[in-house]
């Protein structure tokens, strides 16, 4: 990784991470549990990745990426609340998340199906905050609006957690496996590609930024799935093999670690020649291939 790279995302980190703190800061009279479980599963660590995404198309296409933090930190408000609801008993009884105890671990099962409630209304609140605050227009502010519930719902993540649930126990196909991830993954980080794109007025260049963020998505869930089985409790924060403890199908099972090592290399490449579409798009371009080489 070059250094300019390190230091643009740094930046982004530093300020993303700021802003998320300041967002969950609240702690309203007989609700300051609910907002520590928030804060708690919120400022656990992570990539930032989507919020990053958002950041950087919205640059790429010609702005200041730093206008639109609190529309991308919403992203961020959204991955929250999923990681809460998706390491409950009910869904995939996750008792750790980056190395700390999962939130119904933390605190209890009721408080953390709350957090993730909280933490999914709340992101839309930043947004039309923004507004208010006149630091984006209202029609923009609309388009994001339409973009993200768009990929949270049954067309989206929500919509893929449901499959996932449904698929466990059971060999689903190939096709089967690409609409799941692509719902429950994909989705999220198609979303923060084309709101940076859309924030930006470039509407020509969604499909662009679609491309991309679908080519992405696919690849980061397969290196998701090999870390699973290759990786350990101190590089990923888990433990490892649940996939296998819960039999489920993934892209390891249906193609093999070789396999699924060579179809990710694949779409990190057609990602990477979706960006070209974009102008200075360098730092995307180490982005996308530090995904690819990730250990955690």
């Amino acid at each position: 990784m070059t250094e300019n790279y390190q230091i643009t995302l740094n930046l982004y980190l530093n300020s993303i991470n700021a802003r998320l703190k300041q967002i969950v800061s609240e702690r309203p009279l007989l609700r300051e549990r609910l907002g520590e479980a928030m804060e708690y599963s919120l400022m656990a660590g992570g990539k930032r990745l989507r919020a990053v995404l958002m950041l950087e198309f919205y640059r790429m296409c010609g702005k200041n990426a730093y206008d639109i933090i609190d529309a991308a930190c919403s992203i961020e408000l959204i991955h929250a609340f999923s990681l809460i609801h998706d390491d409950l008993p009910c869904m995939d009884n996750d008792d750790f998340r980056r190395g700390k105890p999962s939130c119904h671990k933390k605190f209890d099962e009721a408080t953390a199906l709350l957090a993730g409630d909280a933490l999914n209304t709340l992101a839309f609140e930043v947004i039309t905050n923004a507004v208010m605050e006149q630091k984006i227009s209202a029609v923009t502010a609309v388009s994001l609006i339409s973009v993200l519930s768009k990929a949270i719902g049954i067309n989206g993540m929500i919509g893929g957690q449901i499959v996932d649930l449904a698929s466990e126990g059971k060999q689903i196909s190939m096709g089967q496996l690409e609409l799941l991830q692509s719902l429950k993954t994909g989705a999220l980080i198609e979303a923060a590609c084309v709101m940076g794109t859309a924030a930006a007025g470039k509407y020509d260049k969604i499909a662009d930024a679609a491309a991309y963020a679908q080519a992405l998505g696919r690849a980061f869930q397969i290196v998701d799935d090999i870390l699973d089985v290759t990786g350990s409790f101190e590089e990923l924060g888990k433990p490892i093999g649940s996939d296998e403890q819960s039999e489920k199908s993934t892209y390891v099972t249906l193609l093999g670690i070789n396999g699924a090592k060579r179809e990710a290399q694949k779409l990190t490449q057609q990602a990477l020649d979706a960006l070209n579409a974009f102008d200075d798009n360098a730092f995307l371009k180490e982005l996308t291939e530090a995904m690819l080489n990730r250990r955690n």
